[in-house]
């Protein structure tokens, strides 16, 4: 496949035209109970926001959301949501492998289930993510853990896709990690992620200067 065509778009663009939203229309559970940590006016980053359910949470709650995916179906599906909730969400289609990050630009950056990045490419992904925070921002990250394989209950079926503790702990060593903490429990996000899942959980800090 050539390097300029994202993978697996031609998969997810098929996935993401079906009327349902696939990961439903509600925020992930994780993200709505932390959201308290950020105030409305805040200008937050998704990262791979698919049909844009975390996006227009944020923007709901007042924030000024930049929602990034590289699925066109999905992009279409974020804007009727944020118009069926009648806030204003700035979609872009773009393919993180290539795209032009911002720096220090966003008070926090949201990356909920962002496990398509290989092993490969993922050092690179979280440095971007850190690098676009303003000193002090922060980073809400949830995933899926190894153990998530015997569940099946969503998420990549490749183990090196899947994270750790100890994986995140290293990735994320040059911030100030405010929360990092693993949990079993059971998620109703539309068809795509649903019944009992391995999680885990970051919130970490750029630190100042």
């Amino acid at each position: 496949m050539s390097d300029t065509i994202p993978p697996d778009l031609e998969r997810w663009e098929t996935r993401f035209a079906a009327e349902a939203y696939v990961f439903g229309t509600a925020p992930n559970d994780f993200l709505a109970r932390e959201a308290h940590r950020l105030s409305p006016g805040a200008k937050v980053l998704a990262v791979a926001d698919g049909e844009g359910r975390n996006g227009v949470f944020l923007a709901e709650r007042g924030m000024d959301v930049l929602s990034v995916d590289f699925s066109p179906q999905a992009r279409a599906k974020a804007e009727r949501l944020a118009r069926a909730r009648g806030v204003t969400l700035h979609c872009e289609t773009a393919d993180l492998r290539h795209w032009a990050w911002p720096e220090a630009v966003f008070d926090a950056v949201v990356a909920i289930f962002i496990q398509f990045a290989t092993p490969e490419f993922r050092p690179r992904l979280f440095a971007h993510m850190l690098a676009a925070l303003k000193p002090g921002g922060l980073l809400f990250l949830e995933g899926y853990r190894t153990e998530q394989l015997a569940y099946n209950t969503g998420g990549p079926s490749d183990i090196a896709h899947l994270y750790s503790e100890a994986l995140l702990r290293d990735a994320f060593a040059g911030a100030d990690i405010l929360l990092l903490e693993s949990e079993d429990r059971d998620l109703h996000e539309g068809q795509g992620h649903h019944g009992r899942s391995a999680l885990i959980d970051l919130i970490a800090r750029r630190k100042p200067g």
